[in-house]
């Protein structure tokens, strides 16, 4: 008996102990859904459904679609771009050119691809500011598909004339084409790219001169004829062209922008020669699909900016004769819509229409 009583005092914190235990149990499955809710809720602000649900991006290469030909000015940039961006990423960037009807083939092959990160597009002045003002049935809109990422650079045009050519300087050449209207031809690579816009304001800033214009696919086919006599002039950006003015095939007379190109020192530009209104740049930049989620375009943004401020890049930049720009995917998308307005207006005065 004393044994008995004496068990008693303990049995009864046992049993209050089982009471709590089954009072937890039954109250758990209530809470189990608010507090996994919390644990996503915490786990997911901030972050994109699609990076909770994929591994890091990246985990494989990622493709830069160049719109135009190999050798021109946007594939040197790009190409220059990319293989420091592989690096940073920790991923290959695999260029790949897709040129056509001046840059709309291979912009509208990424607007259309799956906005996941791994299909960027190194665009210009020609894909997003001077094509839209030009077609407004373009099959892809350039603001609502594509995601601005960085603004990589921006280079001067340059006019040049085969080596053989009479005219010496831009003031000689402009003489030649007011004494012979409509005589001479001059090039570009398409209808309504960026060669060809700048050749249409240099036409009306020096006067209004009468010159035919012959389109070609690519700038390389306008620098064999240029070089052959076929046509009198190419208003080119200086990074195509450089390397063809070193070797003496052609000659420089003029370059567009507010100061002489670093490239060309001893290129006087426009302004200099008393010709207003020339002191335009090509912009090149990178966008991606619409719909690519902000945590990737943000990566993107900061590791090109980073990029373009490596020595090797921008000592690469200059050589070719281009300036690294860099900035925010904002400030990128007010320069290229700044543009299109610009452009419209030379479009609509050379009464320009599309292929």
């Amino acid at each position: 008996m004393p044994q008995e009583a004496s068990a008693r005092p303990h049995a009864a914190p046992r049993r209050s102990l089982l009471r709590a235990v089954a009072a937890f149990g039954a109250v758990i499955p209530a809470l189990l859904p608010a507090l996994v809710g919390t644990v996503v809720g915490v786990s997911l602000g901030g972050m994109s459904p699609w990076v909770a649900a994929q591994p890091v991006w990246p985990t494989k290469p990622v493709r830069l679609v160049i719109p135009f030909p190999a050798g021109g000015a946007t594939d040197i940039i790009g190409r220059t771009v990319a293989a420091r961006l592989g690096v940073a990423l920790g991923q290959q960037v695999i260029v790949e050119n897709r040129p056509g009807a001046g840059g709309t083939i291979g912009s509208d092959a990424v607007a259309k691809s799956a906005p996941d990160g791994y299909t960027l597009l190194m665009a210009t002045s020609s894909t997003h500011s001077i094509g839209p003002a030009l077609n407004p049935k373009m099959p892809y809109d350039a603001v609502r598909d594509f995601a601005p990422v960085a603004h990589i650079a921006n280079a001067p045009s340059v006019l040049v004339v085969g080596r053989d050519s009479p005219a010496r300087t831009a003031p000689e050449l402009i003489a030649m084409l007011k004494r012979n209207p409509g005589r001479y031809n001059f090039g570009s690579s398409g209808i309504g790219t960026y060669p060809h816009l700048s050749a249409e304001m240099f036409k009306w800033r020096a006067g209004g001169l009468f010159v035919v214009h012959i389109p070609y696919r690519g700038t390389g086919l306008v620098i064999t004829d240029l070089v052959a006599g076929q046509i009198a002039f190419l208003m080119d950006s200086i990074v195509s062209a450089q390397s063809h003015i070193r070797d003496g095939k052609i000659r420089a007379l003029a370059v567009t922008g507010a100061k002489r190109s670093t490239s060309l020192p001893a290129v006087p530009t426009f302004t200099e020669l008393g010709i207003p209104g020339m002191e335009f740049s090509n912009w090149f930049g990178v966008f991606a699909p619409a719909g690519t989620p902000p945590d990737i375009v943000q990566r993107l943004n900061r590791e090109l900016n980073a990029v373009m401020r490596s020595p090797e890049v921008l000592e690469r930049l200059e050589r070719a004769g281009a300036d690294a720009a860099g900035g925010t995917p904002e400030q990128f998308a007010r320069v290229y819509r700044d543009e299109f307005e610009s452009w419209k207006a030379v479009i609509q005065r050379a009464n320009i229409k599309p292929e």
